[in-house]
């Protein structure tokens, strides 16, 4: 795992695993949400999303934590290891509400109370899921691909990688 993309509704809690892992591997984290998006709430076109995207690519390592599907297959090209986080519904909306009003580093203003945006999650499941599915089928063979349908499970998964990760970190000797 070197290359690693983090994707799932807005609410699953994307940039919080990334940090987890960030935090565990030190392997450098760039948002989504923090390339694309600028502090009024305007954003980079698609093109230059893309550019900004092939300098990251550049690098040995790397976590992208963020959805955005028109560059998803892109992504999905040049990672090692694919996180997909499918929660509830109701989990995501909570955690959209959870943050409302908070600063926040990997997003580039605070969040409010939306009913868009709301209305956004509601519908990921049916609009945005089987897409996702779709091409993380296509790259199963090529990419660890890892799905989690609870937060337990991702935590989970946390904690046994990192109690691992620290192991072998402890036990690889220097030359």
């Amino acid at each position: 795992m070197k290359k690693i993309i983090i994707i799932g509704s807005p609410g699953a809690g994307k940039s919080f695993f990334a940090k987890k892992l960030n935090i565990i591997t030190k392997i450098p984290l760039y948002h989504l949400d923090m390339i694309y998006f600028k502090k009024d709430g305007t954003h980079i076109s698609r093109k230059k999303l893309k550019k900004e995207l092939r300098n990251i690519f550049k690098e040995k390592e790397w976590i992208i934590d963020g959805n955005y599907q028109k560059t998803l297959e892109y992504r999905l090209q040049e990672c090692d290891t694919a996180f997909l986080l499918d929660f509830s519904t109701d989990v995501c909306i909570s955690g959209v509400e959870n943050r409302i009003g908070k600063e926040r580093d990997d997003l580039p203003w605070v969040e409010k109370d939306d009913q868009e945006f709301k209305n956004y999650i509601i519908n990921f499941s049916k609009e945005k899921l089987p897409q996702i599915y779709k091409l993380l089928k296509k790259y199963r063979r090529k990419k660890n691909i890892f799905i989690f349908k609870t937060r337990a499970d991702a935590d989970d998964f946390i904690k046994v990688f990192g109690d691992t990760f620290q192991t072998n970190d402890k036990n690889t000797k220097k030359c």
